[in-house]
């Protein structure tokens, strides 16, 4: 059973979410407090920045399954 992407802001502190501007892009990193896991994504910054929240979380929840050793398919 494959569980939701979010399930692990329920397993201890929620994640932290960084963003930056850098011309054109808004830069959006996600970091778990607890392992020090961070992703980042970079995407217009002039599109939807809950778009780019929502996949950078996606991001970390694959990262943090693959460290744990669960294999999923890509962040995609």
């Amino acid at each position: 059973m494959e569980r939701n992407d979010l399930d692990f802001v329920a397993a201890g502190e929620p994640p932290i979410l960084e963003h930056r501007r850098i011309g054109t892009l808004l830069r959006v990193a996600a970091i778990d407090p607890g392992s020090g896991t961070e992703v980042v994504i970079q995407g217009r910054a002039s599109g939807d920045h809950s778009a780019l929240e929502r996949l950078a979380l996606r991001k970390l929840a694959w990262a943090l399954d693959r460290a744990a050793g669960r294999r999923r398919p890509g962040p995609h």
